[in-house]
């Protein structure tokens, strides 16, 4: 007997709190980068799903739960902030 798949939502976290406290690394928009994962596509835990980039770093983002990609809602070149929706997950 199968476990029931739970579709979950992965939001952009909050930024890291040196964004706030000096800034130097956040001096433009934050968009994003690269796009690592496609709908279909099996994803572990802690696995990068998005690459940001603010002008003076590049960061992963990494997916908090091991599943499979059902829809990306993020392109190479968005603009992203806390709280957006990157990708929607099926898990279970």
């Amino acid at each position: 007997m199968s476990a029931a798949v739970q579709l979950v939502e992965i939001r952009m976290p909050k930024f890291p709190e040196c964004w706030d406290s000096c800034g130097n690394c956040r001096t433009e928009d934050v968009f994003v980068q690269s796009v690592l994962v496609r709908a279909g596509e099996r994803i572990g835990f802690d696995e990068p799903l998005i690459v940001l980039e603010t002008g003076k770093t590049a960061m992963d983002i990494p997916s908090p739960r091991a599943g499979t990609i059902v829809e990306v809602k993020v392109d190479e070149g968005d603009l992203i902030d806390e709280g957006d929706l990157i990708a929607l997950i099926a898990v279970g």
